[in-house]
Protein backbone atom coordinates (compact mmCIF):
# COMPACT_ATOMS: atom_id res chain seq x y z
CA UNK A 1 0.00 0.00 0.00
CA UNK A 2 3.14 2.37 0.76
CA UNK A 3 4.14 2.51 -2.53
CA UNK A 4 0.67 3.22 -4.12
CA UNK A 5 0.65 6.20 -1.58
CA UNK A 6 4.03 7.18 -2.97
CA UNK A 7 3.39 7.22 -6.04
CA UNK A 8 -0.13 9.40 -5.17
CA UNK A 9 2.74 11.81 -3.61
CA UNK A 10 4.67 12.01 -6.46
CA UNK A 11 2.10 12.54 -8.77
CA UNK A 12 0.41 15.42 -6.54
CA UNK A 13 3.54 16.88 -6.78
CA UNK A 14 3.84 16.61 -10.54
CA UNK A 15 0.63 18.17 -11.10
CA UNK A 16 1.01 21.37 -8.57
CA UNK A 17 4.44 21.57 -10.61
CA UNK A 18 2.24 21.45 -13.71
CA UNK A 19 -0.77 23.51 -12.37
CA UNK A 20 1.68 26.58 -11.01
CA UNK A 21 3.94 26.17 -14.34
CA UNK A 22 0.76 26.89 -16.45
CA UNK A 23 -0.84 29.36 -14.48
CA UNK A 24 2.20 31.33 -13.88
CA UNK A 25 3.25 30.54 -17.25
CA UNK A 26 6.87 29.98 -16.22
CA UNK A 27 9.69 28.79 -18.88
CA UNK A 28 10.36 25.38 -16.61
CA UNK A 29 8.40 22.49 -17.18
CA UNK A 30 5.88 21.48 -14.66
CA UNK A 31 7.67 18.34 -13.38
CA UNK A 32 10.60 20.24 -12.64
CA UNK A 33 8.74 22.67 -10.88
CA UNK A 34 7.19 19.61 -8.80
CA UNK A 35 10.26 17.86 -8.09
CA UNK A 36 11.58 21.41 -6.64
CA UNK A 37 8.30 20.94 -4.77
CA UNK A 38 9.05 17.57 -3.72
CA UNK A 39 12.34 18.05 -2.12
CA UNK A 40 10.98 20.03 1.09
CA UNK A 41 8.08 17.44 1.14
CA UNK A 42 10.96 15.21 1.44
CA UNK A 43 11.61 16.43 5.04
CA UNK A 44 8.31 14.92 6.41
CA UNK A 45 8.96 11.22 7.45
CA UNK A 46 5.50 10.49 6.55
CA UNK A 47 6.17 11.81 3.01
CA UNK A 48 9.52 10.12 2.89
CA UNK A 49 9.08 6.91 3.93
CA UNK A 50 6.06 6.42 0.69
CA UNK A 51 7.60 7.68 -1.84
CA UNK A 52 11.08 5.27 -0.31
CA UNK A 53 8.67 3.25 -0.88
CA UNK A 54 7.86 4.17 -4.19
CA UNK A 55 11.13 4.53 -5.32
CA UNK A 56 12.62 1.26 -4.12
CA UNK A 57 9.62 -0.66 -6.47
CA UNK A 58 10.39 1.92 -9.76
CA UNK A 59 14.46 1.07 -9.65
CA UNK A 60 13.62 -2.71 -8.57
CA UNK A 61 11.43 -2.82 -12.25
CA UNK A 62 13.47 -0.37 -13.97
CA UNK A 63 14.59 -2.53 -16.81
CA UNK A 64 10.76 -2.63 -17.66
CA UNK A 65 10.63 1.16 -18.13
CA UNK A 66 13.26 0.62 -21.00
CA UNK A 67 11.06 -1.21 -23.39
CA UNK A 68 8.96 1.46 -24.98
CA UNK A 69 11.69 3.16 -25.59
CA UNK A 70 13.44 -0.24 -28.04
CA UNK A 71 10.25 -0.20 -29.28
CA UNK A 72 10.25 3.18 -30.70
CA UNK A 73 13.65 2.86 -32.07
CA UNK A 74 12.98 -0.33 -34.07
CA UNK A 75 9.22 1.57 -35.13
CA UNK A 76 11.54 3.96 -36.46
CA UNK A 77 14.39 2.62 -38.08
CA UNK A 78 14.26 4.71 -40.65
CA UNK A 79 14.95 7.91 -38.83
CA UNK A 80 17.61 6.45 -36.83
CA UNK A 81 19.28 5.83 -40.45
CA UNK A 82 18.82 9.10 -41.71
CA UNK A 83 20.14 11.05 -38.76
CA UNK A 84 22.02 8.71 -36.61
CA UNK A 85 25.37 10.30 -36.99
CA UNK A 86 23.82 13.46 -36.13
CA UNK A 87 21.61 11.83 -32.89
CA UNK A 88 25.09 10.18 -31.72
CA UNK A 89 26.83 13.42 -32.43
CA UNK A 90 24.59 15.45 -30.45
CA UNK A 91 24.10 12.80 -27.23
CA UNK A 92 28.26 12.59 -27.29
CA UNK A 93 28.89 16.30 -27.28
CA UNK A 94 25.85 16.84 -25.14
CA UNK A 95 26.96 14.44 -22.01
CA UNK A 96 31.07 15.96 -22.40
CA UNK A 97 28.97 20.07 -21.86
CA UNK A 98 27.20 18.11 -18.93
CA UNK A 99 30.36 16.38 -17.84
CA UNK A 100 32.26 19.72 -18.25
CA UNK A 101 30.05 22.05 -16.43
CA UNK A 102 29.10 19.80 -13.61
CA UNK A 103 33.42 19.61 -12.77
CA UNK A 104 33.32 23.42 -13.21
CA UNK A 105 30.71 23.89 -10.70
CA UNK A 106 31.93 21.55 -8.52
CA UNK A 107 35.42 23.03 -8.22
CA UNK A 108 34.00 26.23 -7.57
CA UNK A 109 31.79 24.71 -4.73
CA UNK A 110 35.29 23.07 -3.55
CA UNK A 111 37.29 26.08 -3.86
CA UNK A 112 34.59 28.29 -1.93
CA UNK A 113 34.26 25.42 0.68
CA UNK A 114 38.48 24.90 1.15
CA UNK A 115 38.15 28.95 1.33
CA UNK A 116 35.26 29.02 3.76
CA UNK A 117 37.58 26.26 5.96
CA UNK A 118 40.47 28.36 6.26
CA UNK A 119 38.50 31.33 7.15
CA UNK A 120 36.85 29.18 9.89
CA UNK A 121 40.15 28.35 11.69
CA UNK A 122 43.44 29.22 10.46
CA UNK A 123 44.77 27.68 13.32
CA UNK A 124 43.82 24.22 12.42
CA UNK A 125 45.93 24.07 9.30
CA UNK A 126 49.39 23.99 10.30
CA UNK A 127 52.60 24.55 7.65
CA UNK A 128 55.34 21.68 7.58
Amino acid sequence: MKPLQGLAWLLVMQLAGEALSRALSLPVPGPVIGMLLLWPALSFAPVREQVTQTARFLLGHLSLLFIPVGVGVITHLDVLSHYGLRLALVIVLSTWVGMAATALVLRRLMRSHTSTLDEAAPEVRKDA
